[in-house]
């Protein structure tokens, strides 16, 4: 009886043992056999990140001669063509200027007329006025030198009885009629015009002067030369093209000193210093960079088609005649530098409930919060809660999100 007793304990011990084992076994199976979320990961490396703005802007010689037609003409003659490169002073462009100069014949003829009239006045008058004027006075003064002798001879008559006292008076009474006469002559002759009419003519022959030195200002204008050495780098006009005044003929610049005008949104303004490095590029030259500064930083803002924008002017330090006047381009301005710092890639960075990363450890996610610096679009600086060569993970593989104490199986970035 006892031994039966014996036998069953053990029996019931056995299949015990063996429940166990299946369970643990069970257990260990599932753990063993369990799939890892995959994730991407990338270590804390020292960087130098660089924070930029980039916008569209516009190409602008920095000193520039653009030639317009100084009236309405006809192209005479082209001396350069597009991408010819002049001397100061070289001969560009000639317009037919006979209007030009039939206008500085006729204002020389007008100021040889109010030079004569001005001299005619400040002389008493024209030449044959003043012959006139000395022949009556010459008369004048021999009718009173007459009548003076007349005078004394009708006198001495009286004396002896031979002339009356109504002839003498008579006599005398011619006299003065002549020295009256002879007087009035001496007046005019002395003071014919005042010092008003002198200055009106001599304001004429000052209005003559300077319409003939505008005239032949005009007439000059049709011959253009550069007035600075460059490229010519626009023509809009052809030979026995008719012009009106003010058209534009040809554009000359210095292609090697060049800016450009940048149009950034509003609340990147405040991004922006004078000095500042920037790249541009123009689509027109794939693979090509040139690379300036900002020479003037916006100063107000204005309204660019739809949008509130800040006007920056940006020097050109590296341009060789390669980057074409009016010409629309990308400009990027490093506002920020960092040297050395520790920097994670942007994607591994939360920000729900403060700044914090998943750091991997064991195989483990570990929800490790973060302080940061300065962001980029691809970069954040950590400065402080990592270290360097720490892993942390950018995202899972597939949909899977990621949490604290998750079991991962890690691709490197």
């Amino acid at each position: 009886m006892q031994t039966i007793e014996t036998k069953r304990s053990k029996t019931f011990l056995g299949w015990g043992i063996a429940i166990v084992l299946l369970i643990a076994g069970l257990f260990a199976y599932r753990y063993l056999s369990r799939e890892k979320v995959e994730v991407r990961t990338a270590k804390v490396t020292y960087q130098t990140l660089i924070s930029s703005t980039p916008t569209n802007g516009k190409v602008e010689p920095t000193e520039e001669y653009q030639a317009h037609a100084p009236g309405p003409s006809i192209v005479k003659k082209l001396y350069v063509d597009v991408g010819d490169k002049v001397k100061q002073g070289a001969l560009l462009l000639s317009l037919d200027a006979v209007d030009a100069q039939a206008r500085v014949a006729s204002a020389a003829s007008a100021l040889t007329a109010a030079e004569a009239s001005h001299n005619d006045m400040a002389s008493g008058g024209t030449q044959e006025e003043r012959l006139a004027m000395a022949g009556d006075l010459e008369r004048a003064r021999n009718q009173v030198a007459q009548n003076e002798k007349d005078v004394a001879a009708l006198q001495q008559l009286q004396q002896h009885g031979a002339a009356s006292a109504a002839e003498v008076s008579a006599a005398q009474q011619r006299l003065l009629t002549a020295q009256s006469t002879l007087s009035g002559i001496q007046q005019r002759s002395a003071g014919r015009y005042s010092k008003s009419d002198l200055g009106r003519t001599s304001a004429q022959v000052a209005d003559a002067r300077a319409a003939l030195a505008a005239a032949q200002s005009n007439y000059a204008a049709n011959v253009i030369r550069s007035p600075l050495s460059g490229t010519v780098y626009a023509i809009p006009v052809s030979e026995y093209d008719f012009v009106p005044a003010g058209e534009d003929l040809l554009d000359v610049a210095d292609l090697d000193r060049i800016k450009v005008r940048a149009y950034f949104d509003e609340p990147e303004i405040g991004k922006l210093q004078r000095g500042q490095d920037v790249t541009i590029i123009w689509d027109a030259k794939p693979g090509q960079k040139w690379h300036g500064h900002i020479e003037l930083a916006p100063t107000t803002v204005i309204t660019y088609g739809t949008r509130s924008v800040g006007e920056c002017i940006i020097t050109v330090d590296d341009a060789h005649g390669d980057l074409l006047p009016n010409t629309n381009v990308t400009v990027t301005v490093t506002t920020s530098q960092r040297n050395h710092v520790l920097a994670v890639p942007r994607e591994a960075l939360h920000t729900d409930a403060g700044y914090y990363v998943f750091k991997v450890v064991n195989n483990h996610l570990v929800k490790t919060p973060i302080s940061v610096g300065v962001t980029n679009l691809v970069q954040v600086e950590v400065t402080s809660g990592l270290s360097e060569h720490d892993v942390v993970a950018l995202n899972a593989t597939t949909n899977r999100d990621l949490s604290n104490g998750l079991e991962v199986q890690t691709t490197e970035q």
